[in-house]
């Protein structure tokens, strides 16, 4: 689950990091107002989307008047804001962040994210902070520091402190940026972050360490715990099928292809994406219906791919293990006949009570497609979908 910056902000200050004053706005009337309570002479006009990439997309502006504030906010709130992370059809703004101007000496980079190689919190900082930092971790990687957190000690004051001297931090802001360090890593330990990034993190001209940006995501698997990040959720800002498919117990994510994928887990769902892939044909999405999925979930499964306009054929690929074949076979009989299915259907079927399944399917009556193991069902699924 993704927060929008100034919710991140708000996280974090919790925990003891500092950032500049700002309040959010829902229109151009209240962003005025805003500044007017901020108070100054400099203040910027941020879009907030769940995105990177908003400066160089348009998203980020600087005001030196109210009247320019004005102009900023206007064009801003309602516009389809196109970056590297949203796609080509970019996201619609309809909240913003309006905060005071800082007086910025030197931007740095620090991300907290979850490495599965060492099974620790990765703490990553640079001296090259700022728009361009994908640039430099391909192009100069030894400029991106890293740091394996021990979850036991935690990150302590002095791993804390020879980071922040690594990356250029003045010798009189080292402790204070040791401070912001271990505050932002213990505000990802005890929220159950997956991600958390500040980009710049800045140097002030009187030498203080902020965090000017935010960015923080969350562990799905963890919200039942944090019923506070729970609350900041904007589903405006989330596919609408994704929303319908959490409220059914389903894990989808919509794709660009046109072969629907109905899948029993992860590893199997991208396992099946890939072969798809490979004989040629586009996965139109990630469909994973659990261990222990009802007919009524498979129908709903059915009616999620279905919604899709590019829809060409659906391929169905499960391993029975607690799920047993007969039960999803009929779950997909009932499914298709429920739906009014209309584009090919192609279903391979594997493990517990897997020839009762098999038979379900052939009596059913409907112009099902068996396959007979993961190669079949794909090389099948993407001729039905050319054809």
């Amino acid at each position: 689950m993704k927060i929008h910056e100034y919710q991140a902000k708000e996280v974090l200050r919790r925990f003891g990091v500092p950032t500049p004053r700002g309040l959010p706005c829902f229109s151009v009337e209240e962003a005025l107002e805003a500044a007017r309570t901020l108070g100054g002479r400099l203040w910027v006009v941020k879009a907030q989307i769940h995105a990177g990439g908003r400066g160089k997309g348009g998203g980020v502006k600087l005001a030196r008047s109210l009247d320019e504030l004005r102009e900023h906010a206007a064009s801003i709130l309602g516009m389809r804001l196109v970056t590297h992370q949203t796609g080509p059809g970019g996201q619609r703004v309809r909240r913003l962040l309006i905060e005071e101007g800082a007086d910025i000496r030197s931007e740095l980079y620090v991300g907290l994210v979850v490495d599965r190689a060492s099974q620790r919190v990765v703490l990553m900082a640079s001296s090259e902070g700022g728009m361009d930092i994908e640039e430099v971790a391909a192009r100069t990687p030894d400029k991106i520091h890293k740091l394996a957190i021990d979850p036991i000690a935690g990150l302590t004051e002095g791993e804390a402190a020879d980071l922040a001297r690594r990356i250029g931090i003045p010798g009189g802001a080292v402790a204070q940026a040791a401070a912001l360090l271990r505050a932002l890593y213990r505000a990802f330990d005890e929220t159950d972050a997956s991600l958390v990034e500040i980009n710049p993190l800045i140097v002030t001209g009187d030498g203080k360490v902020v965090a000017l940006d935010a960015k923080m995501s969350f562990d799905d698997n963890a919200l039942f715990r944090h019923p506070e990040i729970v609350a900041l959720r904007d589903l405006d800002e989330e596919d609408p099928a994704e929303i319908e498919a959490s409220r059914h117990g389903l894990s989808y994510i919509a794709l660009d292809g046109d072969i629907g994928c109905l899948v029993n887990g992860a590893g199997l769902a991208m396992a099946t994406m890939d072969i798809i892939k490979l004989y040629g044909g586009a996965p139109a999405n990630f469909l994973d219906v659990g261990g222990g999925a009802s007919a009524e979930k498979v129908t709903e499964a059915f009616k999620l791919m279905l919604a899709n306009p590019r829809l060409a054929a659906i391929l169905v690929n499960i391993f029975g293990g607690i799920m047993k074949c007969d039960v999803i076979a009929q779950g997909v009989v009932d499914a298709a006949r429920q739906v009014q299915l209309s584009v090919p259907l192609v279903v391979r079927l594997e493990g517990t009570n897997v020839d009762l399944g098999k038979k379900i399917l052939a009596e059913s009556g409907l112009p099902i497609v068996s396959a007979a193991n993961m190669a079949d069902a794909a090389q099948k699924a993407v001729a039905a979908a050319a054809a």
